[in-house]
């Protein structure tokens, strides 16, 4: 059984810098998380980043040009993006 995030956990608003995710929640506090978590956030362009929108019933955030969603339970747990796997040679 899972649970569903608080109403107050939704999405209000979404600002990225060169070092910081921080992601505003309705209920008044922002979320910061080092973007260097997020490699497809820390390697799109300016335009890419700022091209965002809420997702998942409020719960989440989509960046289509680079195909990255997060939600704000896995930013409240800390959840950096899972690591690809390396190369082998």
């Amino acid at each position: 059984m899972s649970s569903l995030p608080a109403a107050d956990e939704c999405v209000k608003n979404v600002a990225l810098t060169s070092d910081v995710l921080s992601v505003d929640l309705m209920d008044g506090p922002t979320i910061s998380i080092p973007i260097a978590w997020y490699p497809r956030l820390l390697e799109a362009t300016d335009e890419q980043q700022r091209n965002w929108t809420i997702a998942g019933g409020g719960y989440g955030i989509h960046w289509p040009d680079v195909d990255e969603d997060l939600s704000t339970e896995g930013l409240l747990r800390g959840a950096p993006a899972p690591r690809q796997p390396s190369a082998r040679t």
